[in-house]
């Protein structure tokens, strides 16, 4: 049985504060790198009820900092799975206080496999998108990972496609 990308979906909300910022006042990009590994490792978490682990940053575009005073909120929402595999659409937003302002500060997609207790990978859900943009972005990842697939194809003979 499946989960759509909406069941998926944590939403991390924070203050920025003094101690996480650089000596320009603004978020520092590793602190911000942390809080999207973490929203995206609830959203697989949350969608294949098991332990996952990070195996691949995409990209991390930094659009706009986060600065001092601000509220961060990193939202983290999955648009593909293979066999073992989560692919998962993380964005920030930061938000002045002052004047309610919200703009979108980083976008990023990490992928992460689901593990059993012994530490092996284990089969996840299927994720099943319902808007035409989720399944767009579940086409568009599907095709990037046949492409990938084709081009290294496992040595073992192992094959991480449904």
């Amino acid at each position: 049985m499946g989960k759509t990308p909406e069941e998926t979906k944590v939403v991390m909300t924070e203050l920025v504060l003094p101690n996480m910022t650089n000596l320009l006042g603004n978020l520092l990009g590793g602190e911000l790198m942390h809080r999207m590994d973490i929203a995206g490792a609830l959203a697989c978490m949350r969608h294949s009820g098991a332990q996952v682990t990070t195996v691949a940053v995409d990209a991390i575009e930094f659009k706009h900092p986060v600065r001092l005073g601000e509220m961060v909120s990193v939202e983290a929402k999955l648009v593909w799975t293979g066999k073992t595999s989560m692919k998962v659409k993380i964005t920030a937003t930061a938000e002045n206080l002052a004047t309610g302002a919200v703009i979108v500060t980083n976008v990023a997609m990490f992928t992460f496999v689901a593990m059993g207790r012994d530490g092996r990978k284990i089969t996840v859900p299927k994720l099943l998108p319902q808007t035409d943009e989720e399944k767009s972005d579940f086409e568009r990842e599907e095709r990037a990972y046949l492409l990938r697939r084709g081009a290294h194809q496992p040595q073992d003979g192992s094959d991480d496609k449904r």
